[in-house]
Parts: structure tokens; C-alpha cells; sequence
């Protein structure tokens, strides 16, 4: 019993160590890139597996969801990208405006300001919703997956450029016209 046992050990050690073994010689030559679609891309990989970070990168698919970006001229600021966000990461703030303040680029006419538009990339777990809901297209994933940072607060991106002055200046504006309009159905 006792040398069977024995007799497996050194079975499971040497069958282990000549893994080990292989895989030290075939280190020796680096491994080359290649395209993920590619028929075979899994069979085809050969060296060392560890992809030297930052100097060298994987291929990345067309269809990757990585980092969210807003082009913030085409936001009529609708909020359904937060609306549709299952973990909230998505922070919209809109201020009214009397009349139409400019067109998208898909010929969307804007009539809300964006206050305030952030998103946290560190609650965010990159399911696309957002972009999917989006009517005018402004919100999008990117290829970008390398945005390392050691302060959790660079996680959250701001999109929208207004100044607390102007935000106080477009609000002030929107309950004076309310207050024109009110006063004109008094009369």
C-alpha cells in the first residue's frame, strides 16, 4: 500500500515537473501576435503567454465594450442612458431652456442644458445599455480599456462644461420666463 502510494506521488511529480519543463523551453521564443479572428486563434498561440503591458497590447474585436465617451453637443439630455443604467453610474442633471438652444449633429433639436453629466467608471460594468438607448447616438463605447489610475475619484468622468455661474444664470432664465408666462395667462 505504502509503495503504491509512493509509487503514484512520484508518477503525479514527474509527470508535473516534465509540464514545468516544457513550458520553460518553449518560453524561449516570444510569442508572436496575431488577429483574434483568425481561424484558430487559441491553437496558435506558442511562447510565452504574458503579454508585456504597456509596450505591447492584444488585438482587441470590433465589437469590445470598453470606456464610455459622451460628444456632449449631440446630448438633447433626454436621460435615458441614465434611466437604463442598472448600477446608476450615470449622473444627469438638465436645466430647461425658453426656447431651442442648437441642433445635434443628427439634426436633433436641443432644448434642455446639460448641468451636469457624469459618469463613475468604477460602478460601471460595461453592459452597453446606455449606448443601446441613446437616441441620438452621443453616448458610446470606446476601445480605450487602459485608463489605470490609483485615486478612485479620476474614475468619474465629466462630460458637461457649464460653470455654476451659468447654470445659476440658465436657471434664474427658465423661472423668469415661467413667471412671464404665468403672469400672461392672469391677464
Amino acid at each position: 500500500m505504502i509503495i503504491k502510494s509512493t509509487l503514484k506521488g512520484l508518477a503525479t511529480a514527474i509527470k508535473g515537473l516534465s509540464l514545468t519543463v516544457a513550458h520553460l523551453f518553449s518560453a524561449r521564443k516570444s510569442r508572436t501576435s496575431l488577429d483574434i479572428k483568425q481561424v484558430n486563434y487559441f491553437e496558435k498561440q506558442e511562447g510565452v503567454t504574458t503579454v508585456q503591458f504597456p509596450s505591447e497590447k492584444m488585438p482587441i474585436p470590433d465589437v469590445a465594450r470598453y470606456q464610455l465617451d459622451v460628444e456632449i453637443d449631440d446630448c438633447i439630455v433626454c436621460d435615458l442612458c441614465a434611466k437604463a443604467c442598472p448600477v446608476d453610474c450615470i449622473a444627469i442633471e438638465s436645466i430647461k431652456s425658453p426656447e431651442a438652444i442648437g441642433k445635434t449633429s443628427d439634426g436633433s433639436v436641443k432644448r434642455l442644458y446639460a448641468a451636469k453629466f457624469e459618469i463613475d467608471m468604477a460602478k460601471c460594468m460595461y453592459c452597453g445599455l446606455c449606448t443601446v438607448v441613446c437616441p441620438t447616438e452621443c453616448i458610446v463605447m470606446t476601445d480605450n480599456y487602459d485608463r489605470s489610475t490609483t485615486n478612485l475619484a479620476d474614475l468619474t468622468y465629466t462630460f458637461s462644461d457649464m460653470s455654476d455661474a451659468e447654470v445659476q444664470k440658465r436657471k434664474e432664465e427658465w423661472t423668469r420666463f415661467q413667471a412671464e408666462k404665468e403672469a400672461a395667462k392672469a391677464k
